[in-house]
């Protein structure tokens, strides 16, 4: 059995959040600067709706809570870059393993392929990468169970639901119109 270190996350588990409370993990300052920075960007986007015109203006709500988030997120920034950093653990390995970002990548070209493509094709591809990379099985064990597992989701959420989902270059609901058709004997 392999040997989980308490002050050290070793990726064996979500529920193992590692690091000790007096020093900074690799990565944790940067987060929290880009966090300050999307910070001052939205304070920034919460002026240009009405500027400070009004207390009561469009603008008063969304300015007042950026500047909450300003304010924490440079707290948060100032009092990590304080810490000394963790030597003992690296970005690449307990924080932003390949697995990690591969998979970030993949859920970006998902999003980025799911309109032109449409559902099916876009998540079918999807499922392939993620089951072959995940399970690393044989082709036809991949390709089967990625195909299963999307029939099983369409049918829920397209025929059950009637969720409406891209459809891209599969003509879906033809297709469906077909079955129904076919399913009421030919009656309109």
């Amino acid at each position: 059995m392999q040997r989980i270190d308490p002050d050290h996350h070793d990726g064996t588990s979500d529920a193992t959040p590692g690091g000790t409370p007096d020093k900074r993990r690799p990565g944790e300052l940067g987060f929290a600067v880009i966090l300050l920075a999307a910070s001052l960007f939205l304070l920034w986007e919460a002026y240009g709706i009405a500027g400070f015109d009004k207390l009561s203006s469009a603008g008063a709500i969304p300015m007042a809570a950026s500047l909450a988030m300003v304010v924490s997120a440079a707290l948060v920034a100032l009092r990590t870059g304080r810490l000394p950093l963790d030597r003992a653990e690296t970005l690449m390995r307990d924080i932003l393993p390949v697995r990690v970002i591969l998979f970030a990548g993949l859920l970006v070209g998902y999003g980025l392929l799911l309109r032109p493509l449409g559902f099916l094709p876009t998540s079918a591809l999807f499922l392939i990468v993620a089951v072959k990379l995940l399970a690393h099985r044989g082709w036809l064990w991949t390709v089967g169970i990625s195909l299963i597992s999307l029939l099983v989701i369409w049918l829920i959420f397209r025929i059950v639901f009637s969720v409406l989902m891209p459809a891209g270059i599969v003509p879906e609901a033809e297709v469906v119109q077909f079955f129904r058709a076919l399913m009421s004997g030919g009656e309109k």
